[in-house]
């Protein structure tokens, strides 16, 4: 009998004092599943009273960024704007699918009526934020953005799953790909069950809450399990859970990371950061003043 879990990543925990942020993908073991070349989890947390989530102007190239917050008692919201004028608020049951491709800039920062409710509590944050890779051919094609609220919602044996992108038990979400992509929310009453069908080249589940098993494999908290090819499974939760099931497209050729640099080309990414470096990324309109530097030594990096 085949095992389910082909490989377990545990990643590696950003303490912001605020909250964590938990980055899986991409690791020192492995660097992608299906498009997904970078996977955040953040939160669960409630910001304190004057605080918020300000994350200044940056760079993109030769990718898409995902971005997907969690419903619930921990429900935030995140504004989002870019250098095509996008501006753009996240809110639970919305994807936000910004295309990097030739470059893009943006900035994510907690809405001003979140920094100031009059509740005594700051903006809550609770979510992912996934990048894709681009496939060969497509890396530099022109930056774009989308908004889609319009997903799939399955039912039933105890479990909702929202599709975010691609198709998944028999629904197909809206959202724009550019490779063959999965990607969905799970939730779990106690005793829910829902089947995972063997419908990419690679596939994995991330528990973000409570507990879930595969096969009856039990999922660690946070950590990215990547499931064995071309098999079915069944999900299961005996207490409730959450659950984030993503892959898609094998890539068959390398992909380097560099900071919020993405390229088939070392050299692309060298050209992306002299451009950075030099000003010559266009600016955020709304948002012109503040931008992060070009780090030394990035927190990110693969095949580099």
């Amino acid at each position: 009998m085949t095992e389910p879990i082909m490989q377990t990543l545990t990643p590696a925990t950003h303490d912001l004092g605020a909250f964590q942020v938990r980055r899986v993908l991409p690791a020192r073991e492995r660097t992608m599943v299906g498009p997904f070349i970078f996977v955040d989890q953040f939160g669960p947390a409630v910001l304190p009273t004057g605080t918020a989530m300000d994350v200044r102007p940056h760079p993109h190239i030769n990718l898409a960024t995902v971005t997907w917050l969690f419903g619930g008692k921990y429900a935030g919201a995140i504004d989002h704007r870019d250098s095509l004028g996008t501006f753009a608020t996240i809110r639970p049951g919305q994807v936000n699918l910004m295309t990097a491709g030739r470059g893009i800039v943006h900035s994510e920062r907690s809405p001003a009526a979140e920094r100031d409710n009059g509740t005594g509590v700051g903006p809550a944050l609770y979510g992912m934020q996934t990048w894709l890779a681009l496939p060969d051919g497509r890396e530099e094609i022109d930056p774009a953005f989308e908004q889609q609220a319009n997903l799939p919602l399955i039912e039933g044996n105890g479990a909702m799953a929202r599709v975010i992108m691609g198709t998944l038990w028999g629904e197909t979400a809206p959202t724009t790909q550019h490779s063959h992509t999965i990607y969905a929310e799970i939730l779990f009453a106690p005793g829910g069950t829902i089947p995972i069908d063997p419908c990419a080249d690679e596939r994995a589940v991330m528990l973000v809450g409570g507990d879930a098993s595969v096969d009856g494999v039990a999922l660690t908290l946070y950590s990215l399990a990547v499931l064995a090819p071309g098999a079915a499974m069944k999900l299961t939760s005996e207490g409730g859970g959450r659950v984030m099931l993503l892959g898609g497209e094998a890539f068959t050729s390398q992909r380097h990371v560099w900071w919020n640099f993405v390229s088939s080309s070392r050299e692309r990414i060298t050209q992306a950061k002299h451009d950075w470096d030099e000003g010559r990324f266009p600016k955020v309109p709304g948002d012109e003043d503040e931008f992060i530097p070009l780090p030394k030594v990035p927190n990110t990096r693969a095949n580099i």
